[in-house]
């Protein structure tokens, strides 16, 4: 059995009453990339702030590395949820420096992240000037600066054109291949059947699915048969 960096147990979370997140039990392996799939309100984001310490449960464990979750894990761990935190006045390097200065880290590891996301070539340009998918890389580059086990990605796709897409599909592939566990949320099933190891599918807020990757051409009818009786069980 493959050694897992990352597990909740029935973790709940609601908001006014309402379940967002309810009793959802994932196991994430070491050094994979796992995909949380469903539409949009499934409690995707919800998750993935639980699991950061944006919020806290109602109930339920977070594990990592097979020990209750605690803010120290912090350390081990790099996000981009959202809008990338960037300086729009400063330079991919400068955005950097920043991170490196807060944390404590070496000015060196600044050039290592820019080469993984390829952007060390952009100068003195300021971070505003940049596209969309640039924008998603700094931020990427900003969550990778102190070297974690786990990165946590919420819908990085999103807004991206086709050749941004495949950078970006090609880059979470390689942190893989550096050991880097990478949890990754969407709803573009095309992308994460190209990108993702392991999944787990969301319906109104339950696990209807968790495993590895269907074969070739599978995830489609996987997902729909999960989120179609998600919702007729919710009804």
């Amino acid at each position: 059995m493959e050694r897992l960096l990352l597990e909740t147990r029935d973790l709940c979370k609601s908001f006014k009453g309402h379940p967002a997140v309810s009793h959802v039990s994932l196991q994430v392996p070491e050094g994979c990339v796992y995909g949380l799939l469903g539409p949009n309100g499934a409690g995707k984001s919800t998750i993935l702030k639980m699991l950061t310490g944006m919020m806290r449960p109602d109930s339920g464990e977070i594990l990592f590395g097979g020990k209750a979750w605690s803010r120290e894990n912090l350390r081990d761990m790099g996000a981009l949820i959202e809008t990338p935190p960037l300086y729009g006045n400063l330079s991919a390097r400068e955005n950097l420096l920043v991170r490196t200065k807060i944390l404590g880290l070496s000015e060196e590891r600044i050039e290592e992240v820019l080469f993984s996301v390829d952007l060390k070539d952009t100068g003195r340009k300021k971070a505003r000037h940049f596209s969309l998918g640039m924008k998603q890389r700094l931020g990427i580059a900003a969550a990778l600066i102190d070297s974690p086990r786990l990165l946590v990605l919420d819908e990085p796709a999103n807004g991206l054109d086709p050749y941004g897409i495949q950078q970006l599909r090609e880059m979470i592939r390689s942190f893989a291949q550096q050991g880097i566990t990478v949890i990754l949320s969407s709803h573009i099933l095309s992308e994460v059947e190209q990108t993702a190891d392991y999944i787990g599918i969301l319906a109104d807020g339950v696990l209807g699915f968790q495993g590895g990757m269907p074969k070739r051409g599978r995830l489609e009818e996987t997902f729909m048969k999960t989120v179609g009786r998600g919702r007729k069980e919710a009804w």
